[in-house]
C-alpha cells in the first residue's frame, strides 16, 4: 500500500529525526553523549507523590476505567491551585478538566473547535503542538512573530484585518517554550481586550509557570477580568513536579469551551488511570517545597550553564523561566542553520542540542538547551565544546557547509 494520508501529508518532515539519528549512532559507537536536547527532566519525583500512587494502586477498585474529565478530587485540587496561585476561582465541575499532559489538552482542544478551513493566530518560533494540534484538526496557520510587546500585539490585529476568514483563535505560550519569553499582567489586560475586540478565543499554555527565577510569579491570563469569557489556559504537572511519564495535565477556563473539550475526550479516553490521579491531587494539595527545590536546582544548572558555556566561547543568554535557554548559533557556524550546527555538535563535541527551526520558520538561526544534565555533566559539555570551537578557529572555521542545508 503506497496511499498517501490526507492527515499525514499535513505534517512537514520532522526536524529532530536526524538529529535524533546521529545521537542514537554515536552512543552505539560507544560515545557519551550530553543529552541537552529533549525538556525530559531527569530529576525523581518527590516521595510523598510516589507513596500516594503505591498507596492507591493496592485498592482493586482503582483498576478499573476512570472518569475521562478526571476524578472530582483531582479537579478540586486543581482549582484550589488557581485559587491559591493566581486568585482566579474556578468551578471544578464546570470549569476544569484533566488532560492526559498539557500537549494531549490542547491537541483534543483542536478537535473540538475547529472546523476544516479555520485560521489560528500561533506564535512562531512555539512549541510544536500548538501549530500541528490545529493542522491535524483541519486548520489554517498564520504565524505571528513571538513576542510580548506593543508589535506582537499590534500583529494580531493586522492579522484579523487581512485573513480571510477572520481567525477563530489565538495561541498564547509564556513563559514561553522554547525561547523562555515572560509575560507580564499588563500585557495579558491588553490581549484580552484585543481578543474581546477582534472575537478571538484565546489558548493559554503556562506548562512552566512555576519554573521562574525572579522574584515575580508568572501570571496566568484568567487573572484578568473578562478572560473567562473566551480563554482556556493549560497547566501540566510535568516540569513542576517531575512527572513528564505520568502524563497529567489540566485545562481550565470558560465553561462552554471546556464543556467541548469534556465531550471530545468522552470519545477518546477513560482518563488517566486513577493512582496516577489521586497521587496528581496529592501533589496539587501537598506540600510545595518540593516545587521550591526543584526550581532552585534549575537556577543553580542556568547559571552554571550560562558562566562555563560563556567561558568555553559561547555566550548563552540566561533565561528568566523554563528549563531551556534559547541562544544564538555562533557566529561562525550560522550559514550552517539550526539542524546542521546541532548535528555537527553531535559528531564533533558529543553534545547534543534542539536545532531552532524545529519550532517554526522563525526559530532558524538558534537552538534551544535544556537543563536536564546535573552541573558537573553541564560542565563537561562546556569543555567539549570550548575544545570544538577551538579546533575550529585552528582549522580558520573550515567546516564543510552543505549546498543546501537540512530542513
Amino acid at each position: 500500500m503506497h496511499q498517501e494520508f490526507h492527515r499525514i501529508k499535513r505534517l512537514p518532515p520532522y526536524v529532530f529525526a536526524e538529529v535524533n539519528r546521529l545521537k542514537a549512532e554515536a552512543r552505539a559507537k560507544g560515545h557519551d553523549i550530553i543529552d541537552l536536547g529533549m525538556g525530559n527532566p531527569d530529576l525523581p519525583t518527590p516521595q510523598h507523590i510516589i507513596d500516594k500512587l503505591v498507596e492507591t494502586i493496592s485498592k482493586p477498585r482503582v483498576h478499573r476505567y476512570s472518569a475521562s474529565k478526571g476524578i472530582p478530587g483531582l479537579r478540586k485540587a486543581q482549582a484550589a491551585y488557581y485559587q491559591r496561585r493566581f486568585g482566579v476561582k474556578l468551578d471544578p465541575e464546570t470549569q476544569v478538566v484533566a488532560t492526559l499532559g498539557s500537549k494531549e489538552g490542547f491537541a483534543n482542544m483542536a478537535q473540538a473547535i475547529t472546523a476544516p478551513g479555520d485560521v489560528i493566530l500561533v506564535p512562531n518560533p512555539t512549541y510544536p503542538i500548538h501549530e500541528f494540534g490545529f493542522l491535524l484538526s483541519g486548520a489554517a496557520i498564520r504565524h505571528l512573530p513571538a513576542g510580548t510587546g506593543e508589535d506582537f500585539l499590534r500583529a494580531v490585529d493586522r492579522a484579523c484585518k487581512h485573513t480571510i476568514p477572520k481567525p477563530l483563535a489565538l495561541v498564547l505560550s509564556y513563559p514561553s517554550n522554547p525561547t523562555a519569553m515572560t509575560a507580564d499582567l499588563d500585557f495579558y489586560k491588553e490581549a484580552v481586550e484585543l481578543a474581546k475586540r477582534l472575537d478571538l478565543i484565546v489558548l493559554s499554555d503556562v506548562a512552566y509557570a512555576e519554573i521562574y527565577f525572579d522574584d515575580n510569579p508568572p501570571p496566568s491570563v484568567l487573572q484578568v477580568p473578562g478572560a473567562m469569557e473566551r480563554t482556556v489556559e493549560f497547566t501540566s504537572l510535568s516540569k513542576t513536579y517531575n512527572m513528564p511519564g505520568w502524563r497529567m495535565g489540566f485545562a481550565v477556563g470558560n465553561q462552554h469551551l471546556i464543556a467541548a473539550l469534556a465531550r471530545i475526550k468522552s470519545y477518546l479516553d477513560y482518563g488517566a488511570f486513577t493512582p496516577i490521579q489521586v497521587a496528581a491531587a496529592a501533589a496539587l494539595n501537598g506540600p510545595q517545597d518540593c516545587v521550591d527545590e526543584i526550581r532552585e536546582t534549575y537556577r543553580k544548572r542556568r547559571d552554571c550553564l550560562v558562566e562555563h558555556f560563556g567561558r568555553a566561547g559561547w555566550q548563552v543568554a540566561s533565561p528568566p523561566a523554563t528549563m531551556f535557554c534559547w541562544t544564538p548559533v555562533p557566529e561562525p557556524f550560522k550559514e550552517l542553520g539550526s539542524v546542521e550546527f546541532a548535528k555537527l555538535l553531535i559528531e564533533k563535541a558529543d553534545v547534543a542540542v534542539s536545532p531552532g527551526l524545529g519550532f517554526g520558520e522563525y526559530g532558524e538561526g538558534f537552538v534551544r538547551i535544556a537543563l536536564v544534565e546535573n552541573e558537573h555533566r553541564i560542565r563537561q559539555a562546556a569543555r567539549n565544546i570550548k575544545k570544538f570551537l577551538s579546533q575550529s578557529e585552528t582549522t580558520h572555521n573550515v567546516i564543510p557547509i552543505p549546498q543546501k542545508a537540512s530542513r
